[in-house]
């Protein structure tokens, strides 16, 4: 395991995206784990865009590695180059913003695709002042958010990337309490299979809330230990991916 996304370039052989160096936050930690050697298309990015905020996605496009790569290095383009242009003031409108990184990655993977190549992604904006996660699911994997109330599925905002060249989604915002975890995980950890049953979300949600792993790196390692005993193999099917953010227990909560 490991922890660590115009028109169509001519190249003349296929370019990875650059790995993405994950950032030290305040009262919180986040992490992605990712199992072997890189199939298909996951893809992860972290961006510190100013003092106070944290952009994060996990994108899957379809097809193999060779044949995304181009895709996946435009998306990681725009999504730094536009992430710090959108983000670099304090004061902004964060759904606003997260809205037109939405459409700018759309745009990004059907121009570097040539045409239709689906993309499902999860976008975030963690505002370290609040406590809070402003999102985009672009026909994700739904994220799991826990805290002390339980579990709750943050389900698709929009299509996924790459369809369609005029789309929408939606941007809403989420509150992490002191001690909540914050789950995204690529399609390879809920399709993976045994004798014909799927891990499935509903088996990751309880995983999530009975899981005594503390740190995001240990969530997100606790995730992939739980899939490779549910399959009694190693996870070696497709590109098995565990994004996490947790918020310390001794964080302080932001007064009205």
């Amino acid at each position: 395991m490991q922890s660590a996304f115009g028109s169509k370039p001519v190249l003349a052989t296929p370019v990875d995206p650059i790995r993405s160096e994950i950032p030290r936050l305040h009262d919180a930690e986040i992490a992605a784990i990712f199992y072997g050697q890189r199939m298909g298309g996951d893809f992860y990015e972290f961006l510190r865009v100013n003092p106070s905020r944290v952009l994060f996605g996990l994108l899957d496009v379809a097809g193999r590695r060779d044949q995304n790569r181009e895709i996946l290095s435009a998306a990681q383009q725009t999504f730094r180059a536009l992430g710090h242009k959108l983000f670099a003031d304090e004061d902004i409108n964060e759904a606003e913003a997260m809205i037109e990184l939405c459409h700018e990655l759309n745009r990004s993977v059907l121009q570097a695709a040539g045409g239709v190549r689906s993309c499902p992604a999860f976008s975030g904006c963690y505002n370290e002042s609040v406590g809070t996660i402003c999102y985009t699911n672009a026909g994700h994997t739904p994220a799991l958010l826990r805290d002390l109330s339980g579990v709750v599925m943050l389900t698709a905002t929009g299509l996924p990337l790459g369809l369609f060249s005029h789309t929408t989604c939606d941007a809403p915002t989420v509150a992490l309490s002191t001690g909540a975890a914050l789950l995204l995980v690529s399609r390879g950890v809920v399709e993976s299979r045994r004798n014909g049953e799927d891990f499935g979300l509903e088996r990751l949600k309880k995983h999530l809330q009975h899981t005594t792993a503390s740190s995001a790196k240990e969530l997100g390692l606790s995730v992939l230990d739980s899939v490779q005993q549910f399959m009694c193999t190693p996870p070696t099917h497709d590109d098995v991916t565990a994004l996490t953010l947790v918020r310390a227990v001794s964080a302080k909560v932001a007064s009205a």
